[in-house]
């Protein structure tokens, strides 16, 4: 899935679903973690984009709070 896609995605979303969705891609991260300690490479691959796509859900929840 493209990055546009998935932002559109996130922006039809309702404040207390990207909440959870929050949540839900900080324990993702917290076990590829473990993953990526343990030496899978394709967990770096995957903690990347989760990286980036929480950094998206926090961004658009901040924005539908604020205003």
């Amino acid at each position: 899935m493209k990055s546009t896609e998935r932002l559109k995605k996130i922006r039809d979303m309702s404040v207390a679903e990207l909440e959870r969705q929050d949540l839900d891609m900080r324990e993702q991260l917290f076990r590829i973690r473990f993953q990526w300690a343990m030496g899978q490479s394709e967990a770096l691959k995957k903690m990347r984009e989760l990286r980036k796509d929480r950094a998206r859900v926090q961004t658009i929840l901040r924005e539908k709070t604020r205003g």
